[in-house]
């Protein structure tokens, strides 16, 4: 199957970006964390979103793919802000994503 290694590479960010913004709501300094709680949120939101377009079958995802590559790089860069292993780990599972993606359309 085509899509199997975009579709492993779509839950392991998933997993990360919901561990991630969980993790984040322990840290001493919530209020720091803000926006890489929201990034990691609407990452997971859009890679599910992709996985489950992706099940369908259906074919006309090139958009979304391009959004979500657009959207993991934005969770990467924001998490790789900050030295909390969930975080540094979330940025490395985004970055791959992408890569998996951007391999995807090519």
């Amino acid at each position: 199957m085509r899509n199997e290694k975009m579709v492993h590479a779509l839950g392991n960010c998933i997993n990360h970006c919901n561990y991630c913004a969980d993790a984040c709501l322990d840290e001493e300094n919530v209020k720091m964390m803000r926006t890489c709680i929201r990034t990691d949120k609407v990452c997971a939101e859009v890679c599910s979103t992709l996985n489950q377009l992706l099940a369908t079958g259906y074919k006309d995802v090139d958009d979304l793919i391009r959004y979500c590559i657009k959207v993991c790089n934005a969770c990467a860069e924001e998490c790789e802000k900050h030295d909390h292993a969930h975080c540094q780990d979330c940025a490395k599972a985004c970055r791959n994503c992408a890569a998996v993606c951007e391999a995807h359309l090519a």
